[in-house]
């Protein structure tokens, strides 16, 4: 699997990146365990986990199957932070921020994130604190980048100039936003941002939520995502006329090239200007090789040209 550097950091990370969402809820860890095995053996390196995934059971998860089968310095690990409140606070505040460092490493069962990243902006806390805290963490060695989660285009170009006021560690490497054929409003002012600021984008959802795979066409298959409890919310907000149309474009492009629709809705997103790595999720390890299968996939212009005339707008 080819490597791309995220931004203008140093940082690199493989292109396709594993989400672990799902992990200690619909996926046990001995799914993970195949899931992970199986993407560092393909080339992988980018592994998503937030402590908000079953408060803390992806990060559990995926600290055991660091700990007894994938070595920790094949992975390049991108930890989210939520921030529960508590006595130490709620939001960025700096106590809570290093706190939940601090507990998602023992749940982890490592030393140092490799891409700590935290939400954009929270007007009843100081920015410079947020900062602090990044710079306490990057300067300790328990995070060696930061980046940000979802932020807008204002909130990112502050972020990052405050942050080059204050010193270079403290500048975010990455902003991880949903981005796919049927979510792209993050091109109106992110994506610009991202790229002024040598930011570099990491897609979460690129296959939006599992509507552009086309399994949802004739309805609801029983092992989706949409028939579980947990997540049929989060697949429902994608499912809408709109995305229709486009689930058949990417149909038609996939029966034209020869491939899967999820190859074109992947490859799509993959190549898209600033985006330095595309995070998908998967339910076994046999899903998640049909991703990993989409880096010998590269879309041709007039279909790339297509599915944008198709998609612009969302």
């Amino acid at each position: 699997m080819r490597r791309r550097r995220v931004g203008s950091s140093g940082l690199e990370v493989s292109r396709i990146g594993l989400g672990t969402m799902t992990w200690g809820a619909d996926t046990e860890t001995e799914d993970a365990t195949a899931q992970l095995t199986a993407f560092v053996d393909a080339g992988g390196t980018l592994v998503e986990t937030s402590d908000g995934y079953g408060d803390g059971a992806a990060q559990s998860v995926l600290g055991e199957v660091l700990a007894q089968s994938v070595p920790r310095d094949d992975v390049v690990i991108a930890g989210r932070g939520t921030m529960p409140g508590g006595p130490l606070g709620d939001g960025p505040a700096r106590g809570a921020l290093l706190s939940g460092l601090d507990a998602a490493l023992d749940r982890l069962g490592t030393d140092h994130i490799d891409l700590w990243q935290l939400p954009a902006f929270d007007a009843t806390v100081p920015l410079e604190e947020t900062l602090s805290a990044v710079q306490i963490a990057v300067m300790s060695g328990k995070a060696r980048y930061a980046g940000l989660v979802a932020p807008k285009g204002w909130e990112l170009a502050t972020v990052a100039e405050r942050g080059k006021a204050l010193g270079s560690i403290t500048v975010p490497v990455s902003a991880q936003v949903e981005y796919s054929l049927i979510s792209r409003d993050v091109e109106q002012e992110l994506l610009p941002a991202a790229a002024h600021h040598g930011i570099g984008l990491l897609a979460w959802a690129p296959l939006g939520r599992g509507v552009l795979t086309g399994k949802y066409v004739d309805g609801t298959p029983a092992d989706s995502r949409a028939a579980s409890a947990n997540l049929a919310s989060y697949v429902e907000a994608r499912r809408n006329e709109r995305s229709s149309r486009i689930v058949q474009a990417v149909l038609t492009a996939a029966d034209g090239l020869g491939t899967s629709p999820l190859a074109v809705a992947l490859a799509w997103v993959r190549d898209r200007p600033g985006v330095a790595a595309a995070i998908v999720g998967a339910r076994d390890a046999a899903q998640l090789a049909a991703s990993v299968a989409t880096e010998a996939v590269t879309l041709p212009l007039e279909i790339r040209a297509a599915l944008d005339d198709v998609s612009r707008g969302g």
